[in-house]
This record gives C-alpha cells, structure tokens and sequence, in this order.
C-alpha cells in the first residue's frame, strides 16, 4: 500500500509517519511546501490512501487561505483524477469550517472540493473535522495555545491569559492519528464526514491551572492524577517540551546514623511513595498506626520485620531478601520494626496510602520487643 502524505513536515504528520514506521508502512511518500509539481505527480501516481494534511492557517495575507487551502487541494484532486488508481482521501479539516471567516470558508471550499472528486471518482474521502489538537512537536506560538503554554511551563515562563474563561476543545494528536490509521487500514469504508474521539471541552484558565501543577509538582512532589483523560494527555505534552537540561531533577535526602530517606512522589489521594535505606545491624521503625497502612518492598539486602500486636502482645516476624519480589505490609494496631540483618546495605521501597501529615502524623512510637 502506497501511502501519500501532504503537509509531511507538520505536526500531526510527524506523529502520523513515526506510527506509519511503527506499523511496518514501508511506501510512503512525503510531500512538503517546497515539493515541485512533478514529485507531487510522482507521489500520487499509484497511490492507494492520501493523507492530506498541507494547508495554511496563518498568512500573512489572507489571500493566501483560498490558494493554499482550495487551490492546493483541486490541484491534488486533478491529479488524483487524471490517474488509474481510486485512491481514498483523509482530510484534516477544522471545525472553524463552519464558521463565515476567511479560513473556515477555505477550509469548507477544500471539503467541496474533495467531495466532488468523491463523487465522480468513486474514490472514498473521509473529512475530519478536528478542533484544537495538541501533543508533541506542536509548535509554540502557532499550532495551538496548548503548545504555546505548554512550551511557557516547560521554560519557567509566563502565560499571557486574556480570558480565562474563554472555551476550548482539544484533541490530542496521538487520537487524530488513531483515527487516521483506522482509514488507512480499512480502505473499504464509506467516506463522509468523520470524527476522532476524544474530544475534551475546557478553559484557557484551567489549562493554565493544569499545567502548573505540573510545574509545581517537582517541588512539591504532589503528583498530579495523570493516568487517564484529558490531564494525562496534557501531562504527556507538557512532558515533551522540557529541555534536556530539565530531563531530571534532585529530591532532599534525610541522612541520619541509620541510613537515609528520600520521598518521591505523593498523590492527592492514593498517598505516597518513597524508599529508605539502612545499615547492616540498624532497626527502623518502631512504632504504629491507627489508620495508616504501609507496602514495603526490599529492594536490595536482606530484612527482617518484626510485628506486635499493641493491644495482645501476640508477635510475628518475616524475612526478606532483596529480589524475592515480595511485599510485606503494615497493619494498623500492630507495632512494626524493620532490621538490615545482611552484610549489605538495605534498600527498601516504601508505599504509604496516606501522605504524611506532620500535625496529624498517626505514629505512635513503640517497640516491637518488650
């Protein structure tokens, strides 16, 4: 399958060919702003799926809508036409092409044109209208305002929010190419207007709100909930904009004669994560909880936990050796220790399911043994 790629050197088309790659395409053809008219005919001669992604959004003269929006596109369609392969067209189109400005009415010129060589073609075309989208590589100042804050964060610098209330609907890129894909791969499906989901509808203000916990969250070590929906996409693009020099960062180590303990991580409500480390001989811990609920998971040496019920006096105990992959957890009413009994320092990591709150800290101190 040959697939044609217009506006190849754009944002959604670099995602688009990295997972084309990915996939095992190998016959794809790139066409750019500088490609002659005669590598365009090259291109689109035996193609199977076109995926048309060139366009103009920002001229500097708006002349420059209706020739780079319409007139590229028929010129696509003619030749598209004149040759013997029916070869199917993905569109980026945008919802501003339902709105009565220059670019919307270039973008609504270029669907017309498409579906007029749909129809005489037999060829199907598949129209996206697609809202803001953003990811990685979207470039600052231009592809969206997620890019542009994203990018501010990223350098430690200052969003400019004339309305904060202002709406916005986002896609993210990694979606639109989800989408595209499943065009590309499924040549037989009717054309027509078509949709990439999700869509997410937020504000300029709780996007600048969003990615600040980010920023904060190095210092902070609150983690922001970026497992699922619109702020895992956001943190991902947030992420893509840092500069190497902010690839990583340092956390604050509590060094005493046991060892050291250093917090990761922590989330508004699944606790938090950090490890601790001890010399050979050294117990920690020694107290209890009423609440609080502990995993830990020895990561190196070898430990032994010691448990005492506060209120029965009954004892447990368990040994653990780094690479066993077993987690030994805390249970509130018992008293717990922890001793290195190795030769080796002991490196443990430790889970807590509440973050520690120094005015209500729930550890009562206590020895295991009496």
């Amino acid at each position: 399958m040959r697939v044609v790629i217009t506006g190849a050197d754009g944002f959604i088309a670099r995602n688009l060919r990295v997972r084309l790659k990915e996939l095992k395409f190998e016959d794809v053809a790139c066409i750019v702003r500088n490609s002659t008219h005669a590598e365009l005919v090259d291109a689109l001669t035996g193609a199977d799926v076109v995926v048309h992604l060139a366009g103009v959004n920002r001229p500097k003269d708006a002349v420059e809508f209706e020739q780079g929006n319409v007139g590229f596109t028929r010129q696509l369609c003619d030749i598209l036409a004149s040759s013997s392969t029916r070869a199917s067209v993905i569109f980026s189109s945008s919802t501003q092409a339902a709105l009565d400005n220059p670019y919307g009415r270039s973008k609504r010129g270029a669907e017309e044109v498409l579906q007029r060589y749909s129809q005489e073609s037999g060829a199907p075309v598949f129209i996206f209208r697609l809202p803001n989208v953003f990811g990685k590589w979207a470039r600052p100042f231009y592809n969206s305002v997620v890019a542009t804050f994203c990018y501010q964060a990223a350098n430690g610098l200052p969003f400019t929010i004339n309305d904060p209330k202002a709406p916005l609907r986002l896609i993210h890129v990694d979606d639109v190419v989800a989408a595209f894909l499943a065009k590309i791969e499924h040549k037989d499906s009717q054309g027509g207007f078509v949709e990439a989901e999700p869509v997410y509808d937020t504000t300029v203000g709780e996007l600048a709100e969003i990615l600040q916990t980010f920023v904060d969250s190095r210092t902070s070590l609150m983690s922001p909930r970026a497992g699922t929906g619109l702020v895992r996409a956001l943190y991902s693009t947030y992420m893509s904009y840092l500069p190497p020099s902010s690839f990583s960062y340092s956390l604050p180590v509590y060094r005493d004669a046991r060892g050291e303990f250093v917090e990761m991580l922590k989330t508004p409500d699944c606790g938090q994560f950090s490890y601790f480390t001890a010399h050979p001989g050294v117990t920690r811990g020694e107290h209890y909880h009423h609440t609080k609920t502990e995993k830990f998971l020895v990561l190196r040496g070898k430990a032994r936990f010691g448990f005492r019920n506060i209120d029965t006096g009954e004892t447990h105990e368990i040994v653990v050796s780094g690479g066993e992959g077993r987690i030994v957890e805390t249970i509130p009413g018992w008293a717990h220790n922890i001793t290195n009994i190795g030769n080796d320092e002991l490196v443990v990591m430790l889970w807590a399911n509440e973050i520690f709150d120094r005015a209500r800290p729930d550890t009562i101190s206590m020895k295991v043994a009496q």
